[in-house]
């Protein structure tokens, strides 16, 4: 075990696993799977898509190798429009090709979108395999690799079919954004404002005292783990309260439902996640400070940082019906009513579920 490792311990109770962080610790994948109990001899299945897998794939293999597990890359397209149940059938076509059993091992290496694909098909076969998420975005290494929500898009809605299957081990190295394009940094970095809104105010006060938090040639070291530590921290602390999304989870959709409903009108692929997710947060800020919940001045700050992320911030031309429309198949959905995580100052946050259309619209038309 690495002592410069930094490790964050997610006690669930039936699934407890941690997540390291740590330089070049993709190299020592080998010994991280035997720490968590794992034999030589295991097979693993590695799935991964191209862009990273030239990067990083032969590093994983050759450990693996290196530890005499069993392992076989399978690469698999990349991209939103991309994570649909064909896709999740090239995985378990793999898993049997290379006979998997229940105590086998699936990887996913690569982003949110190879993760979800992978935990999915993983919680899926044989009626449940193990999984080690080794996130090499931004966004995944924060959010996405980490509480074992996994899941494919439907044709009508984003995540609409999915399992919870929390994964054995986070394996996180920094190093791997450096071949992270620029736009994909940026995207990440709309997830870590969203942590200091919803529970660290000194995250947020960290990032509003650099100068530049939208490109990692600007980002010390040592800063950079410290931000990555601080977020996957909050989602491990929230996930611990509430494994299945009842309760406080559910402050983790924080922008994401008018983000979703961006990314599923604009069309997947149009903006990333993390862009959708950003402007999702300024339209929530916006409805909040219709309702009185927070100030104008601190929908200010958090629309100034998602800018200094260099992020988008202007809500983009839509149908407001077809909004409202679309927020009617969201999943958190119940009698009608939408549900909208919403900022009572920042480093806090409540669910509301009685927003009315009237004031959607309201919001809609102030910041379109």
């Amino acid at each position: 075990m690495n002592k410069d490792n930094h490790h964050i311990k997610v006690s669930l109770t039936n699934n407890p696993y941690e997540i390291v962080i740590g330089k070049s610790s993709l190299e020592s994948i080998g010994d991280e799977l035997f720490n968590i109990g794992f034999r030589e001899g295991q097979k693993v299945l590695v799935v991964s898509n191209k862009e990273v897998s030239d990067h990083y794939g032969d590093c994983i293999i050759k450990s693996l190798i290196k530890s005499k597990f069993k392992p076989k890359l399978l690469i698999i397209k990349a991209g939103e429009d991309q994570k649909n149940q064909s896709s999740i059938d090239l995985i378990h076509n793999a898993a049997y090709e290379a006979r998997l059993e229940r105590g086998s091992l699936m990887i996913a290496l690569g982003g949110g979108v190879i993760g979800d694909m992978t935990g999915f098909a993983a919680a899926t076969w044989l009626r449940g395999v193990n999984v080690v998420q080794i996130p090499t975005t931004l966004l995944a290494m924060v959010d996405a690799s980490i509480g074992g929500k996994t899941g494919i898009n439907h044709s009508k809605g984003k995540n609409l079919i999915g399992a919870f299957h929390q994964p054995r081990l986070v394996l996180i190295d920094p190093k791997t954004l450096i071949t992270l394009p620029s736009r994909e940094f940026k995207a990440g970095m709309a997830e870590i404002i969203k942590y200091g809104v919803i529970s660290d105010l000194e995250l947020f006060d960290l990032l509003e005292r650099q100068e530049n938090i939208s490109d990692l040639s600007n980002i010390k070291e040592k800063l950079l783990i410290e931000i990555i530590k601080r977020s996957a921290k909050s989602k491990a602390e929230i996930v611990m309260k509430d494994e299945k999304e009842s309760g406080v989870r559910a402050f983790l959709n924080y922008g994401h439902t008018f983000g979703h409903v961006i990314e599923n009108l604009c069309g997947y692929g149009k903006w990333l996640h993390g862009e959708a997710v950003a402007m999702g947060m300024v339209a929530v800020g916006q409805l909040a400070v219709q309702r009185g919940l927070w100030k104008e001045d601190n929908a200010k700050r958090q629309k100034r940082l998602i800018e200094k992320a260099g992020l988008p911030s202007n809500w983009p031309k839509l149908e407001i019906e077809s909004v409202l429309s679309s927020l009617q198949g969201d999943k958190k959905v119940k009698n009608g009513k939408v549900s909208f995580v919403m900022p009572l100052k920042i480093g806090d946050v409540k669910l509301f579920n009685n927003i009315s259309n009237k004031e959607i619209r309201e919001c809609l038309q102030k910041i379109s």
